[in-house]
C-alpha cells in the first residue's frame, strides 16, 4: 500500500505539471520562499524573519560557545589540553577579535526598507519591527566599531547594477566618532516607536536601547579621554581615535541614557534581591529567566531545541551528570584576590601569618571569609555547594616535616605514615595537567545551571545569556558621573552595587576614583564579556598585558590598582595538614600555585587594539585605510 500511495502522489502530481503551459512552468512560485509582500503583510512572519535576525547578533563572549571566552586574559586558566595554549602563548595576533559583516547588515536594512513600505501591518506593528531592526544594526555596529574603529556606515541596502563598475558600492570608512554617534542617533531616534515592555527580555525594549546608547557612549567617551596617552593607536583621519575635546559631551549622553533607565521612564529594572543569602542571590540573578535586573538577553529553551553547552563543560567532575565533560573553566586566583573584604579594603588570600608561617583552617571555606558575596556566587571556592553536593577540591596531604603526598589522579591511592593507602587528591583536583578537573582550585559558579539534566550532552541548559543588565547600567552612571566631576552621584549609584554584595559601608565621595571605578567593573561584570573592551577602551590593555611573567610577590600586592599586571593565571592550592599530636592536625593550609601548564604571558601590542582589517577586504575595497600597525 506504501508503494501504491507514493506512486498515485506522483502520478497526480505529474499529471498537474503536465496540464501546465510551456511558458507557465517557470512562473510557479517556490514553496519554500515567502515573497517579501506576503512575509511582511502578517506581523507573526515579520516576527520569525525578525527572530533570526536576532540569532546572528554578535556577542563576544556567550554560553553557546562554551567557555572558552572567558577563559582569556589571565581571570581564568583552561582545563582542557587542546586549549593550553591561551596560557601558553605570548601574544595575541592582530587579526584577533575582528568582525565584519556586511552581508548581516544588508539584511539588516533590506529588512528596515522593507517593513517600512510595508502597507498592510497596523502604524504600530510598523514602527515596533523598524526599531528593532535598527535596534539590531546599531548594536551590531558597536560590535564591529568596539573591535574595528571607524567602519563604512551603510543604511540603505547597495546592489550591483553588473555593469562591471563597482566603485559604488566600496564605501570609505567613516571616523570612529561618526560611527558613535550613529549608534547615540539612532537610539534617540527609536526609543519612543517601541512598544515592548520590561519584561521582554530577548527583544528590543526601551530598556535596551537606552543601555545599549549608555554604554557606547561611555566606550566613545573613555577613547576621547583615554586614547591620548596612546597616540600610536590612531589615524589621521580619526578613522580610529577620537579627539579629546569630544569626551565630555559622549560622558554626558552616557549619564544621561541610564538615568534614564535608573528613573523607571524604560519600564521598571532594579537590582536583583530576591534571596537572603547574598552570594547566593548573586547567583541566581543569571538563573532566573525573570530577573528584574536583565534588560537584554539571548534566550534559550530546552522546549524549544535551543540549549548550550555551558554547563556541560564546566560543572564541577565529581557532581558532573555523566561523568565525561568537566571542570574546563577554572577563575584564577588573580581575579579572586580582587574581591574586596566586607571592610572595603583589598588583601590577598591570606595564606601565610606575619612571619612567614601557614595559616591553619580548620574549614575550606574559611580562608575566603568576610569576603565581598560576589566572589562565592561568582567563583565556585573549594568545598563549595553545587546541586546540594560539595566540591573535593584537594591537591594532597603535607605531613609535620613538610613532605607533600600526593598523585596524579585521584583513583591513584598513596601510602600516608599512620593513614595506610588512601586517597590523597580530591576528585575535582587540583592536579598539574589534570584535564576537566580544575588546576586553580576553583570552578565557575556563575551561569552554572544546577537544573536535572542541564549537563548532559543531549539536553543542555537553556539559562539565558545577559547582554545588558541594571547593575552595568549603575555602574556606567557612575563611571560617566565620575568622569564629570560628580563623584558624589557617582558613589550612589556605585554603592547601590555594592551594598547588594554586602559591602554595606558605604564609599564617600573622596573614595571614588579611576582604580575604584576599574575595581567595580571588574568583580561585578566578569565572565559577561567586558573584560578586553573595557582595558582597550581605558587604554590599560597593554599596562596589564604586558608579556612578562608574574611572581606570587606580585600575585599579592598593588590589589585594587588598575594598572596591576594580569599576564598568567594562579592558582590556590588546599592540603590537608597531617601531623598527629599537633593542635593544627587535620586542618587546611593553602598553597599560591602557578600551573605548570602557564608558561606564556599575555602580551597586548599596540597593533591589538582595533583588529586587523583582512587582506581579501582590502583588496576587495581600495577606499579603507589600514588600521594602524597593520
Amino acid at each position: 500500500m506504501k508503494k501504491i500511495s507514493i506512486i498515485s502522489v506522483f502520478i497526480v502530481l505529474l499529471s498537474a505539471v503536465s496540464c501546465k503551459k510551456d511558458s507557465d512552468f517557470l512562473n510557479v512560485p517556490p514553496k519554500t520562499i515567502i515573497p517579501s509582500d506576503v512575509a511582511f503583510s502578517d506581523p507573526a512572519l515579520v516576527v520569525s524573519i525578525l527572530g533570526d535576525l536576532y540569532n546572528r547578533q554578535l556577542d563576544f563572549s556567550g554560553l553557546d560557545n562554551g567557555w572558552a571566552s572567558f577563559v582569556d586574559f589571565s581571570e581564568a586558566f583552561p582545563s582542557e589540553n587542546g586549549s593550553a595554549f591561551f596560557v601558553q602563548r605570548n601574544s595575541w595576533s592582530f587579526g584577533e577579535w575582528n568582525t565584519w559583516d556586511y552581508t548581516y547588515i544588508r539584511d539588516l536594512n533590506l529588512f528596515i526598507q522593507r517593513a517600512t513600505a510595508a502597507t498592510k501591518l497596523t502604524e504600530d506593528d510598523k514602527n515596533q519591527f523598524i526599531a528593532e531592526g535598527r535596534f539590531l544594526r546599531a548594536n551590531y555596529y558597536f560590535e564591529m566599531v568596539k573591535r574595528m574603529g571607524g567602519v563604512p556606515l551603510i543604511t540603505e541596502p547597495l546592489d550591483y547594477d553588473f555593469s562591471g563598475n563597482v566603485t559604488i558600492l566600496q564605501k570609505p570608512r567613516a571616523k570612529e566618532s561618526e560611527v558613535y554617534d550613529f549608534i547615540i542617533s539612532e537610539a534617540e531616534a527609536i526609543k519612543g516607536l517601541i512598544s515592548l515592555n520590561a519584561t521582554d527580555k530577548s527583544r528590543a525594549t526601551r530598556g535596551s536601547i537606552l543601555a545599549m546608547e549608555a554604554r557606547a557612549a561611555l566606550y566613545a567617551g573613555s577613547i576621547a579621554k583615554y586614547g591620548a596617552t596612546t597616540p600610536q593607536v590612531s589615524l589621521p583621519g580619526d578613522e580610529v581615535g577620537i579627539p579629546a575635546s569630544l569626551a565630555q559631551g559622549y560622558y554626558t549622553k552616557a549619564l544621561a541614557a541610564a538615568q534614564a533607565i535608573i528613573s523607571g521612564s524604560a519600564g521598571s529594572y532594579s537590582l536583583y534581591k530576591q534571596l537572603p543569602d547574598l552570594s547566593d542571590n548573586y547567583a541566581n540573578l543569571f538563573l532566573d529567566k525573570n530577573s528584574s535586573e536583565s534588560i537584554f538577553v539571548e534566550d534559550f529553551k530546552a522546549n524549544g531545541g535551543k540549549t548550550h553547552g555551558f554547563t556541560t563543560n564546566n560543572q564541577p567532575f565529581s557532581i558532573s551528570d555523566e561523568g565525561l565533560d568537566a571542570g574546563r573553566l577554572n577563575p584564577s586566583l588573580n581575579l579572586v584576590e580582587a574581591f574586596e573584604k566586607t571592610d572595603n579594603t583589598y588583601a590577598p588570600i591570606a595564606t601565610k601569618d606575619a612571619s612567614g608561617n601557614p595559616i591553619y583552617y580548620t574549614n575550606q571555606l574559611d580562608i575566603f571569609a568576610d569576603r565581598d558575596a560576589r566572589l562565592a556566587g561568582t567563583v565556585l571556592l573549594p568545598n563549595g555547594l553545587f546541586k546540594g553536593k560539595r566540591t573535593e577540591v584537594f591537591a594532597g596531604y603535607q605531613l609535620g616535616n613538610g613532605t607533600v603526598i600526593t598523585s596524579g589522579d585521584a583513583t591513584q591511592t598513596q601510602e600516608v605514615p599512620g593513614l595506610g593507602r588512601i586517597q590523597v587528591v580530591g576528585k575535582d583536583g587540583p592536579v598539574n595537567g589534570g584535564e576537566f578537573r580544575t588546576q586553580t582550585g576553583f570552578y565557575i559558579r556563575k551561569y552554572l545551571d544546577p537544573t536535572i539534566g542541564s549537563g548532559r550532552r543531549g539536553r543542555g541548559s537553556d539559562v539565558n545569556f545577559i547582554r545588558y543588565r541594571y547593575a552595568e547600567v549603575l555602574l556606567n552612571a557612575a563611571e560617566a558621573a565620575f568622569e564629570l566631576g560628580q563623584p558624589a552621584v557617582a558613589a550612589g549609584y556605585m554603592n547601590q552595587v555594592r551594598a547588594r554584595a554586602g559591602l554595606t559601608t558605604p564609599l564617600t565621595a573622596a573614595e571614588i576614583t579611576f582604580d575604584r571605578i576599574v575595581h567595580e567593573r571588574r568583580v561585578e561584570l566578569v565572565f559577561e564579556g567586558h573584560t578586553l573592551f573595557d582595558m582597550k577602551r581605558w587604554r590599560l590593555a597593554h599596562v596589564v598585558w604586558d608579556g612578562n611573567q608574574m611572581s606570587v610577590a606580585e600575585l599579592v600586592s598593588n590589589i585594587g590598582k588598575a594598572n596591576k599586571r594580569n599576564t598568567q593565571p594562579f592558582g590556590l592550592w588546599p592540603y590537608h595538614y597531617y601531623n598527629p599530636g599537633n593542635p593544627n592536625n587535620n586542618k587546611w593550609i593553602f598553597k599560591e600555585v602557578k600551573p605548570s601548564l602557564v608558561t606564556g604571558a599575555n602580551n597586548f601590542q599596540f597593533g591589538n587594539y582595533y583588529s586587523q582589517i583582512g587582506d581579501d577586504i582590502l583588496s576587495a575595497n581600495p577606499k579603507l585605510v589600514k588600521q594602524p600597525n597593520q
